[in-house]
């Protein structure tokens, strides 16, 4: 690596403890500006629940509309013709509706501030690389950052209202009634939205290994059945449940990316 310009300019390397420091400094304003976000969204919060998080729980959500015309029994697909579809969610702990309040305060501003997140970090490291590394880092910088917001918004508007749907109207038995606590909502929910945003980096991953000389595509061509299981794997650990239909809406994106991180490596 290049030396450190700030080094340069201090007149010498930067110990080993100088590192640490502006490290720490780095990740505290990090931390600064996660949370003066995270304050900010907390005043709206109630607006954003209502309209975005709990929007999957309503028939006029842009996936239902568009899938009306499948028709099914809830038991092995869902129905999405129903426009009386509706999903009321219930409480049973005390102080669980305060701590969705800040838990989705914070889960939104680490999201919104993903990006800038990643940016200081790079400001931090970026002294030290050389010219051609910088390039591929900004390339990595905006791929990476596309690819997670596209992942979350696969996961919210595709996996998660799909899985909820199908689940929602999932019955054993006539005896039995659908009835989900807010709890059991947003787990479910942070775990799709937030895993699909993690999982859609997988092509920036495959694309750094085939720029280091580590892979190239016959790596895929020799690997894809393992893959496939992997991926079957990886889909089943993101899904709150281990029901098919879920599993196979979750597993289709996955393999695409592998397909796409194929396509990437040279």
């Amino acid at each position: 690596m290049a030396q450190n310009v700030n080094d340069s300019q201090a007149g010498g390397e930067m110990s080993f403890w100088g590192h640490l420091q502006a490290l720490r400094s780095v990740l505290l304003r990090i931390a600064v500006v996660v949370v003066a976000l995270a304050i900010g969204v907390f005043f709206i919060m109630p607006w954003f629940f209502d309209h975005v998080i709990l929007w999957p729980c309503r028939a006029d959500f842009p996936l239902y509309r568009a899938l009306d015309f499948m028709q099914g029994e809830g038991r092995w697909m869902p129905d999405m013709g129903s426009s009386d579809f509706s999903i009321q969610l219930i409480n049973i702990k005390l102080g669980t509706q305060l701590m969705t309040h800040f838990s989705s305060s914070l889960w939104v501003s680490l999201s919104v501030a993903f990006p800038l997140v990643v940016y200081m970090l790079w400001r931090f490291v970026s002294p030290g690389l050389y010219e051609k590394e910088k390039r591929g880092a900004r390339k990595a910088f905006i791929f990476g950052n596309g690819m997670f917001y596209l992942g979350t918004l696969t996961g919210y508007f595709v996996v998660y209202p799909l899985a909820l749907r199908f689940l929602s109207q999932y019955s054993l038995s006539e005896g039995i009634s659908n009835q989900l606590t807010l709890d059991s909502y947003m787990d479910s929910f942070y775990t799709i939205v937030v895993s699909m945003g993690l999982v859609f980096e997988l092509p920036l991953v495959a694309w750094m290994l085939g720029k280091m000389g580590l892979i190239d595509r016959s790596f895929f061509t020799r690997n894809r059945r393992y893959a496939i299981f992997g991926l079957l794997v990886l889909a089943a650990l993101i899904t709150p449940t281990s029901d098919i239909f879920t599993l196979t809406v979750v597993f289709i994106p996955l393999y695409g990316l592998w397909e796409f991180g194929a396509f990437l490596v040279c």
